[in-house]
């Protein structure tokens, strides 16, 4: 399925808008991670677990709104964002949506 950031598919038509789609994810952080991490705050240079932890956040949440996209039967998602926010201090949720549509 066709992902794209702006409100067209390069080359194709939109026939129909079939609506919003989302997925999300809330993933927990590792408490020894965390403390591995706070010294990499502190000397400076990438924090690899967090770059990890938002990495695999963002696929399985663009996956999970891809499955909502195939349910409603659509062809691509068009004006696709991430949003990623705090959750209780100590996890993090992931939240990838757009707009469902229908190709020519």
């Amino acid at each position: 399925m066709q992902t794209s950031t702006t409100e067209t598919i390069a080359g194709e038509e939109i026939a129909e808008t079939l609506g919003t789609v989302r997925g999300n994810t809330v993933r927990a952080r590792n408490v020894g991670r965390d403390f591995t991490q706070s010294l990499r705050n502190l000397i400076g240079g990438e924090m690899k677990a967090y770059t990890e932890l938002l990495s695999d956040s963002r696929e399985q949440a663009e996956e999970r709104m891809l499955e909502k996209a195939e349910e409603m039967g659509a062809d691509a998602v068009v004006c696709m964002r991430f949003e990623t926010s705090e959750i209780a201090g100590t996890g993090a949720e992931m939240l990838a949506y757009g707009t469902a549509v229908k190709l020519e």
